[in-house]
């Protein structure tokens, strides 16, 4: 269990780590940077040396360590819950920037910068992550820093059949985050790091489950296998297409580019009374019954 002890304290001493630098960045920047850029790429750097380092364990750490499944998608579950906790708003996905794009809930320039700074974050995970390994602390970082010149695609089927794998993922992701998008977090986080978790174990053979753009180009888009343009069709416009498919289902339209309604009726929400239809003005009122045949009363009204 060496192996994995020291995995458990580069986990800790990445979350530690971008944890001061969001304090740090809090403290010396405007509000409007931190959120739209520092706060992304701390974000982004702390998912993608996480999950550079779990898909060692993944790769190596069956067959060098006999390390089961279940182990696995228990660190797995674990480790998107601290992020969820620990991210303070970063979406660190690119699609998910997007998607607040096309609510209407984020402008095109603040979108611009969280891209920017995702991708940043993204590469700088991926510079530390190898200098950490160089180190060779464990046999299997040793077996990794020797593979990692050569590594082979996440990619493991046909290229449509990988498309369709990550824009389902990302459809089913994009879908519970809307769901959940007013939730506390209490059952926010829960419900996304079990997802998450479940979409790894299913899809995760077959294209390793990103649907994340960012994290799938700093992870395997240098890997011998396939070309960028197939890369970009798995990677980038399966995700790409489940997003906008989940905002579609769950809103009916795009508020950004059209407030029309696709896909859902929407109800009025005053609703008029039913009642007897007036009289028209060639219409007179009978007396009542009990009227008919009196005589004028003393005023020079009826008398009933």
């Amino acid at each position: 269990m060496a192996g994995l002890n020291v995995s458990f304290s580069f986990f800790c001493a990445t979350f530690a780590l971008c944890q001061a630098a969001r304090r740090a960045a809090k403290a010396l920047l405007s509000g409007g940077a931190y959120a739209h850029f520092a706060r992304e790429v701390v974000g982004a750097a702390q998912l993608g040396a996480c999950c550079l380092e779990m898909g060692m364990l993944v790769e190596i750490g069956p067959w060098a360590r006999g390390f089961g499944p279940d182990l696995l998608l228990t660190l797995l579950f674990l480790l998107f819950l601290a992020h969820g906790a620990t991210l303070d708003g970063a979406s660190a996905n690119p699609t998910v920037s997007l998607q607040e794009f096309l609510l209407a809930e984020a402008s095109l320039p603040s979108t611009l910068l969280k891209l920017a700074g995702q991708a940043l974050g993204m590469q700088v995970a991926r510079a530390l992550t190898r200098l950490y390994w160089a180190w060779e602390l464990s046999d299997m970082h040793v077996l990794q820093h020797l593979m990692e010149a050569h590594c082979s695609s996440a990619l493991r089927t046909a290229v449509p059949h990988g498309a369709l794998v990550e824009g389902s993922c990302a459809f089913f992701f994009h879908l519970t985050l809307l769901r959940f998008q007013n939730s506390h977090p209490v059952y926010r986080v829960p419900a996304v790091a079990l997802l998450v978790t479940v979409m790894a174990y299913t899809a995760g053979p077959l294209t390793a489950a990103f649907f994340n753009p960012a994290l799938a180009a700093s992870i395997t888009f240098h890997c011998s296998g396939h070309t960028l343009l197939q890369y970009a069709q798995v990677y980038w416009l399966g995700p790409l297409t489940g997003m906008v498919l989940a905002v579609l289902l769950y809103h009916g339209h795009l508020p950004r580019l059209f407030q029309k309604n696709l896909l859902y009726r929407q109800k009025n929400k005053y609703r008029t009374p039913r009642g007897k239809p007036a009289p028209g003005p060639g219409v007179t009122q009978m007396p009542a019954e009990g009227c008919r045949g009196r005589g004028p009363g003393p005023r020079g009204g009826q008398q009933c």
